[in-house]
């Protein structure tokens, strides 16, 4: 499903609805809530997410800077690793949805670098690596997500 996603729509008016129709597509078989953000909140493996109160100002907020920064098109390499381990960290902790947040993050992630003329696939990553990445990045390091990301964002 996520390969079909991926070949078949249009990075159009990307904004937090946007991200929010990712998760929809991908999870509406599963979950009567999919593209819905929680109105709970969570934690895990120790991490506290965003407060479900804050998510939708903090998810628009989130995608109107990326807007002003035109989705990260022409940045050098370093740059756009740079903004890209920043912005994957933020939508991380804002996780948005009860469930499903990687792999729409993921996707999202995806169409984003592609739009941005650059390529990068999760399939080649250690996804063991990818989570204590993410999780040290949630403690405030994140030099080892910028890591991960350089080495998986190709030209």
């Amino acid at each position: 499903m996520t390969a079909k996603i991926e070949s078949e729509i249009n990075f159009e008016n990307v904004d937090f609805d946007f991200y929010k129709t990712l998760h929809h597509w991908l999870f509406s078989d599963l979950y009567e809530w999919a593209g819905k953000i929680r109105n709970v909140n969570i934690s895990k493996k120790g991490t506290v997410f965003c407060k479900s109160d804050d998510i939708e100002r903090i998810g628009v907020l989130k995608f109107k800077r990326l807007q002003k920064l035109d989705f990260l098109k022409n940045l050098t390499k370093e740059e756009f690793v740079e903004e890209l381990t920043e912005l994957y960290n933020d939508l991380n902790m804002l996780h948005p949805f009860r469930e499903g947040n990687g792999r729409t993050l993921r996707l999202f992630i995806t169409l984003l670098v592609r739009n941005a003329d650059y390529n990068i696939s999760f399939v080649e990553c250690d996804s063991d690596l990818l989570l204590i990445a993410t999780i040290k990045a949630a403690q405030g390091d994140t030099n080892l997500l910028r890591d991960v990301f350089t080495d998986l964002v190709k030209s």
